[in-house]
């Protein structure tokens, strides 16, 4: 079980909200582990961080192209 308030992803920061990014809901595409190094939560969290950017670049554009259409 990789969610519950026990395990040791969420003592580390991690994200609680409990959605899911593939893998594992506390940690993107990282899988079943218990234990992560720095740098692989660091890598993890990076290229979350890019997903989100993405993400919101996404918004912006269909923002954008929603207001030219009136």
């Amino acid at each position: 079980m990789c969610c519950d308030e026990t395990s040791f992803r969420h003592g580390a920061g991690m994200h609680r909200s409990g959605h899911a990014h593939g893998g594992c809901c506390c940690h993107p595409g990282l899988g079943e582990r218990r234990f992560w190094t720095k740098e692989e939560i660091i890598k993890e969290l990076e290229g979350y961080l890019e997903q989100l950017r993405a993400e919101a670049r996404g918004v912006e554009e269909e923002i954008a192209r929603l207001k030219s259409q009136t």
